[in-house]
């Protein structure tokens, strides 16, 4: 898995999980508007952009995978924030491993899964080839609210990654259920969604809370599914608060 460390050994550590279809990259709004003192742990998740050449196996696979990152680059416990698919792992990180994790940053996890997944699934497998095509990868890019400074980025991940990651990050985060360990992580947890987004992603957030005593929950007016992209000052002023607690 590539990974990308940025500031001295001895600071504190922030582990930063991409969503599916895009890669370390997003994250590069937020690590330039928070405050210094902060040491940068970002890879990008197997199948995607410089870890296209790896399989994405499963969640848990690549839990542990990101367990023994964090174990490489870090000297104590570090603070996840995750987007989308890398909020789940970041749930599940949390949950199975607190030995690691000091806090987490939940934002636009599906917890609740989704109804008749394999035909979710067999429209994905047919409109995939879609994503190598530049003008589709444009009208996606809009979407996610990729901003030009980022645009070549996620042009270049778009055109890497296969069918088969697409499937199985896809098919893993519309099953996604929230582990049984996510309820005793003894850590701070803040968890975000936009007011924009469907339904059930606010209800997943809402349930994510509401099973971990002393979480923090808020829905972030003027936001769909993509809160890092989207509101970029307002994430990282919000996340740079929440660490500074």
């Amino acid at each position: 898995m590539h990974v990308r460390s940025s500031g001295i050994g001895d600071e504190r550590a922030v582990l930063l999980l991409h969503g599916g279809g895009v890669a370390g990259w997003m994250w590069k709004p937020t690590t330039e508007l928070l405050p210094a003192g902060l040491r940068f742990i970002v890879p990008d998740l197997p199948g995607h952009d410089r870890s296209s050449a790896e399989r994405y196996v499963s969640h848990d696979q690549t839990v542990s995978e990101l367990a023994a990152v964090v174990e490489r680059e870090a000297e104590r416990p570090v603070t996840v924030v995750g987007f989308s698919l890398g909020a789940q792992l970041a749930i599940l990180l949390a949950a199975n491993r607190p030995d690691l994790v000091e806090r987490v940053a939940v934002v636009s996890a599906q917890a609740e899964p989704t109804r008749a997944p394999g035909l979710t699934l067999s429209l994905l497998s047919a409109t995939a080839p879609l994503a190598k095509q530049q003008w589709f990868a444009k009208l996606q890019a809009r979407a996610l609210f990729i901003p030009a400074s980022l645009m070549d980025d996620y042009l270049r991940t778009s055109a890497r990654i296969s069918r088969e990651t697409l499937m199985t990050t896809v098919g893993e985060n519309i099953r996604f259920t929230e582990p049984p360990g996510w309820a005793q992580f003894p850590g701070a947890a803040l968890v975000l969604a936009g007011a924009g987004e469907r339904g059930f992603m606010k209800k997943s957030a809402l349930s994510l809370h509401e099973s971990l005593p002393g979480s923090e929950l808020e829905i972030v007016d003027g936001c769909g599914h993509g809160i890092p992209l989207q509101r970029p000052e307002w994430f990282a002023q919000r996340l740079g608060n929440w660490l500074a607690q």
